[in-house]
């Protein structure tokens, strides 16, 4: 299911997405060199320079990374009409950027960024920046550009806060409202301890270290103490979702309603956090204007920042890279999963449910795997975030479908179900029916196929929804079966 669905959001939503960003733009500057002595002059190290390099930070990073990801990009703010606001123009047009929205001032210096680093490691980090609110002007003009776009058409709007003045309170009021009469999905990262103007968003992304300031005391990074924080906030404001990241124990989401989903890091080397929750915030807004689930989202946000501290600098994260992370994780799933026991799927159950995932079990022999299975299998996973079948061991399809059958065995009919996509597990049972298993494993759906009426259903007693499905005219195992004998009596096979 996560490999299907996520794949379909990589190869084809993605590059139809229209996002938009406003925020904080600066310029990142990294200075490569290495340190091998210590200057006679004074105790610190000599850094031999290697390279210097500028790319895109702040709310230009969030555009940075959307743009890598294929998406149309548009970004508005407050730069400095300065050298380093030309670089900025250079860097943007140079990525496919539409920049039309960025302001060029010269009562603003563009906020700059530079990061020494030796052998890889960051020594020293000097910001040029100037703190200064934006002008009433100058937000009339950069709400008229939005305003603009979302009459346009654009799927979502990112709201990048580093407190350099552009996200005033009465901006984002505008910008919500302007969101809400259209429709469109919003995500803000937060800065500061007052979170107010950003009531009417869609998700806060904060991290740690933000979500502590707010509550009023540092926070433990555990599930329960991060969400305890969410809980607490989100019941004073009206935003649907606080996405958390945390770090080397991933993304935490908290619903406004209280579900709680958990998603912890890929391990990766980490040499370089920065520009990972802009990463994370490009992929969060994709992937929920896309119409992804939150816990596909998670999958991945998650997969992208562990790509990205891999790195060294700022660095976004590129559409292919995704794609080749997701084959990878795919082909490494059909080499190592096998049927579950029991026990094992009433365990991983659990732990779904607990997490506010609703698990999708449909059941049957599937002898002999063909399209109106594969539409019927499709279709039961879109109903839920996690699809499980129930099996017919080789005895109990005996019983039900006589001696000839199965054709194919449970440990071969299990493998090759295994590997569809759109399937979480498979679990055999030998009984005529499912009623026992259901009992034990407790999904939220039970689905059928065919002409059932639902108080026909056996084990709906032990679920909380029932769904009937249309079987795919014209394909059975049976009428393959009899295809296949008519041939061998002819003398055709």
């Amino acid at each position: 299911m996560i490999n299907t669905t996520i794949n379909e959001f990589l190869n084809h939503t993605l590059p139809n997405l229209k996002i938009a960003v406003i925020g904080d733009i600066m310029l990142d500057r990294y200075i490569y060199g290495n340190v091998n002595r210590i200057s006679p002059e004074a105790p610190v190290p000599i850094n031999k320079v290697s390279q210097i390099k500028e790319v895109l930070g702040g709310a230009a990073n969030v555009a940075s990374n959307l743009a890598n990801l294929d998406c149309y990009v548009y970004l508005g703010g407050i730069a400095g009409d300065d050298d380093h606001g030309s670089m900025l123009q250079q860097l943007l047009a140079h990525e496919n950027i539409d920049g039309n929205g960025i302001l060029y001032s010269k009562s603003h210096s563009t906020t700059t960024k530079m990061r020494v680093l030796g052998n890889r490691q960051q020594m020293m980090r000097l910001d040029f920046e100037t703190v200064q609110t934006s002008s009433l002007e100058e937000e009339e003009q950069l709400i008229q550009w939005l305003s603009a776009l979302c009459r346009q058409g654009i799927d979502g709007i990112v709201v990048s806060d580093y407190g350099k003045g552009v996200c005033t309170p009465s901006l984002l009021n505008r910008i919500w409202a302007l969101a809400k009469e259209h429709s469109i999905i919003t995500i803000v990262d937060p800065k500061g301890s007052d979170w107010s103007k950003y009531e009417g968003a869609t998700c806060i992304t904060p991290n740690v270290k933000e979500l502590s300031e707010v509550v009023g005391y540092e926070l433990e990074n555990t599930n329960t103490m991060i969400v305890k924080g969410a809980t607490s906030i989100l019941g004073n404001l009206d935003i649907s979702y606080m996405i958390v990241t945390r770090s080397a124990e991933g993304i935490t989401v908290v619903s406004q309603e209280g579900k709680v989903w958990h998603n912890p890091a890929t391990q990766q080397e980490v040499f370089d956090v920065s520009g990972a929750g802009d990463t994370v915030v490009a992929m969060m807004i994709t992937a929920l204007a896309g119409n992804l689930s939150l816990r596909l989202a998670l999958h991945v946000a998650n997969g992208a920042a562990g790509i990205v501290v891999s790195k060294v600098g700022t660095y976004p994260i590129h559409r292919k890279e995704l794609q080749e992370l997701w084959h990878d994780l795919q082909k490494d799933k059909l080499l190592h999963t096998s049927v579950y026991s029991w026990e094992t799927m009433k365990e991983l159950i659990d732990h779904w449910q607990a997490q506010g995932d609703t698990v999708v079990f449909t059941n049957g022999c599937f002898d002999i795997l063909h399209k109106g299975h594969i539409s019927y299998l499709q279709e039961a996973a879109t109903l839920g975030d996690h699809l499980i079948i129930g099996l017919n061991s080789n005895q109990s399809v005996r019983r039900l479908k006589g001696e000839t059958r199965p054709i194919v065995s449970e440990n071969d009919r299990a493998a090759v179900l295994q590997a569809l996509g759109c399937i979480d597990g498979v679990v055999i049972f030998n009984e005529d029916t499912p009623a026992e298993l259901l009992a034990e494993l407790r999904p939220n759906i039970l689905v059928k196929g065919g002409d059932y009426e639902v108080e026909d259903v056996i084990g709906r007693e032990f679920v909380e929804d029932v769904r009937i499905l249309s079987f795919k005219k014209g394909y059975s195992t049976s009428s393959i079966i009899n295809r296949i004998a008519t041939l061998a009596k002819e003398n055709k096979l």
